[in-house]
């Protein structure tokens, strides 16, 4: 299984990273963190992803939308 986590750095999509991933196994689930404010080129994979706003948690291609930071629409203009 891989979970990919989404956010854009503010407080909101770090404090979810924290107690979301924490949660995961790490002997079943492969995760990856992809800060979209440091790596903008990866925007379009989240999209694809089906990520509509951040912190999200994809998981085996399923999108989880958690609280509620910014859309990847603030995320594209920021």
């Amino acid at each position: 299984m891989k979970a990919v986590f989404y956010h854009a750095g503010c407080p909101v999509c770090v404090d979810a990273e924290q107690r979301f991933l924490s949660f995961l196994d790490p002997a079943k689930v492969t995760t990856e963190v992809v800060h979209l404010g440091q790596d903008r080129s990866r925007i379009a994979e989240a999209e694809l992803a089906g990520v509509k706003s951040v912190p999200a948690l994809v998981v085996d291609g399923t999108p989880y939308h958690i609280n509620y930071g910014a859309s990847l629409d603030d995320v594209k203009q920021g």
